[in-house]
C-alpha cells in the first residue's frame, strides 16, 4: 500500500504525530536513521508502515510524495534533505516540522523551489501530547504546497474556533511565527518563575500553598496552559524523600536556542523586546551555578516584611508582565511581516494560539479582539483594552518591584516589562544625552527638535 505520508525521524515528537495522522484516518510510513528504533514503534504499532531504508520509504509514499521532517534543527535537517533531494520530483512536498531558524527555511524553501519542490517549514507547538492528541501548527513556505496536505494537517491539528493550524505567509514565515512564540513562552516562564521565587523566599510559603495560590490565578484572568502546568509541577512529590520534587531541582536552566533567536532578530529590526531578553538571559545566569555561589557569600541583605496584600500585588504584577510578553513578540511579528515580506495574519496567529501550542492563554481572546477592532495596531499595548487594564495593574505592579528591589531579589523579566511600558509611554526619553555624547566621541551627528537636518557639535571648543 502506497502511503499518504511519509514521516522522517521518529523521535518521541514525531512518532506521537504519526498515530495522530493515522487516527485521523490516514496511511503513515515512518523512517528513522536508527533501525531498532523503527522496529520497536512499528511492532508496537503495527497500523504505522516501517522502513528501514531511504528507497524503502520514498517508495512506499504515494505520489506526489509528502514528507515530514522530525529532525534536529541545522545541518542535520541539510544532510537529510541531501539524501532526499535525489528521490524527489516535481510536485513532490518537503516538511520541515522542527524548530529550523527562518533564516535557513528561506533559504531551503528557495532551492526546492527552483526545482518545482514545493518546501513548507512548520513550527509545531504542544510538546509531546500536543502532537498526539493536537498541536497547533504554523506553516510558511508554498502555498501550493499547503493547499496540498491541508487537510491532514487541519485533521490533526488542535481546534479553537477551527482548527490551530494556518498558512501565514512564504517562505520560513511559519518558522519565525514560532520563533516568536517561543520566545514569548520564554517570557511567561520565567515571569511565573519569578512569581514562584518572591512567594518561596519572600512570603516563606511552601510549595503546596504557592499550588494553590497558582490555582486561584488559573480559575481567571491568568488562565493558561503554563499556569496550569505550574500546579501540576508544584504538586508533584518526590516518592522516595516525600519532598516537592521542585526544591530537588538543581537552578541551573537550559535552552535550545529559539528565545535567543528571538532576541538576536528583535536587535537586527531595532524592536525591543526586553522581557524576552531578560528570560533569556535568566537561563544564562542561572547556568552560572558555582560563579553565583561564591559571589552570594560576598553580599548580605536586610528582609523587608511583606504586607497582607502582597499575594494580590503579585497576581497583578504577573498578569502585566505576561501582557507586555505577549505585546512585544505581536509587535515584532509587524515589524518582520514588513522586512521579509511575509504579510503575517495577526488575527489568525492570535487564534492559532489559542489551542495546541504552550502559550495558549485566555489572554488572546483580548489580543484577537484588538487585532479585529484594529488590525493595523502597531502595538498592542496601546489597544485601548489593553490599556484600560494594564492601567488598572499599574500601582500594584510597581509595588512588586519596589518591595523585589529592596529584598535584593531578582525579577528581571516582570522588571523588565514595567521599564518597557514606561519607556513606550514616555514622550521624552534621554537620548537627546545619549546622542550628544556619540557626536562628541565620535562625530556620529544628531537631529534637533527644532530644525530638520543632521548636526555635529565641535564640543571641545568655547568652554
Amino acid at each position: 500500500m502506497e502511503c499518504d505520508l511519509g514521516l522522517f525521524g521518529i523521535g518521541v515528537m514525531g512518532q506521537n504525530l504519526a498515530l495522530n495522522f493515522q487516527r485521523n484516518g490516514y496511511s503513515i510510513s515512518v523512517y528513522n536513521r536508527t533501525t531498532e528504533k523503527t522496529k520497536k514503534f512499528v511492532s508496537q504499532h503495527p497500523e504505522i508502515t516501517g522502513t528501514y531504508t531511504l528507497q524503502q520509504f520514498i517508495d512506499s509514499l504515494r505520489r506526489p510524495k509528502q514528507i515530514l521532517l522530525m529532525v534536529t534543527a541545522g545541518t542535520a535537517v541539510d544532510a537529510t534533505l541531501r539524501d532526499l533531494d535525489k528521490s524527489l520530483a516535481k510536485g513532490d512536498l518537503i516538511i520541515d516540522g522542527g524548530n529550523s531558524f527562518f533564516r535557513d527555511t528561506d533559504r531551503r524553501f528557495t532551492q526546492f523551489s527552483e526545482k518545482g519542490i514545493h518546501y513548507l517549514g512548520i513550527g509545531i507547538s504542544g510538546g509531546e501530547e500536543g502532537a498526539l492528541k493536537g498541536p497547533c501548527m504554523m506553516a510558511g513556505g508554498s502555498r501550493t504546497g499547503y493547499d496540498q496536505i491541508v487537510s491532514i494537517l487541519t485533521d490533526a491539528a488542535a481546534k479553537a474556533e477551527g482548527p490551530c493550524c494556518q498558512f501565514l505567509g512564504p517562505r520560513g514565515a511559519g518558522h519565525y511565527v514560532k520563533m516568536v512564540h517561543n520566545g514569548i513562552e520564554y517570557a511567561v516562564i520565567q515571569i511565573i518563575a519569578e512569581a514562584y521565587d518572591l512567594l518561596s523566599r519572600c512570603a516563606r510559603l511552601n510549595a503546596n500553598q504557592i499550588r494553590d495560590i497558582f490555582a486561584e490565578w488559573n480559575s481567571a484572568e491568568l488562565n493558561s496552559f503554563l499556569m496550569e502546568i505550574a500546579t501540576k509541577v508544584l504538586e508533584k512529590v518526590d516518592p522516595e524523600t516525600r519532598t516537592p520534587i521542585v526544591s530537588l531541582i538543581l537552578d541551573s536552566a537550559k535552552q535550545k536556542g529559539t528565545g535567543k533567536w528571538t532576541s538576536q532578530n528583535s536587535m537586527d529590526l531595532g524592536i525591543p523586546t526586553p522581557t524576552i531578553d531578560a528570560a533569556v538571559a535568566a537561563r544564562n545566569i542561572s547556568a552560572l551555578k558555582a560563579e553565583r555561589a561564591a559571589a552570594a557569600r560576598l553580599y548580605s541583605s536586610t528582609p523587608l516584611k511583606i504586607g497582607s496584600s502582597f499575594v494580590e500585588q503579585l497576581r497583578d504584577a504577573v498578569q502585566a508582565s505576561i501582557i507586555v510578553s505577549y505585546a512585544q513578540g505581536f509587535h515584532l511579528m509587524r515589524a518582520a511581516s514588513t522586512e521579509y515580506e511575509y504579510s503575517l495574519p495577526m488575527i489568525e496567529i492570535a487564534r492559532i494560539w489559542k489551542g495546541g501550542c504552550i502559550i495558549r492563554a485566555k489572554l488572546l481572546d483580548s489580543i484577537k479582539q484588538s487585532f479585529m477592532n484594529d488590525e493595523n495596531v502597531r502595538n498592542l499595548i496601546v489597544a485601548p483594552q489593553i490599556v484600560k487594564v494594564l492601567s488598572e495593574l499599574d500601582q500594584n505592579w510597581r509595588a512588586v518591584v519596589k518591595f523585589a528591589k529592596g529584598q535584593a531579589i531578582p525579577i528581571p523579566a516582570i522588571s523588565a516589562s514595567l521599564d518597557y511600558l514606561d519607556g513606550y509611554k514616555s514622550e521624552r526619553l534621554p537620548a537627546n544625552f545619549v546622542q550628544a555624547l556619540r557626536d562628541y566621541f565620535g562625530a556620529h551627528g544628531y537631529e534637533r527638535i527644532d530644525r530638520s537636518g543632521v548636526f555635529h557639535t565641535d564640543w571641545k571648543l568655547d568652554h
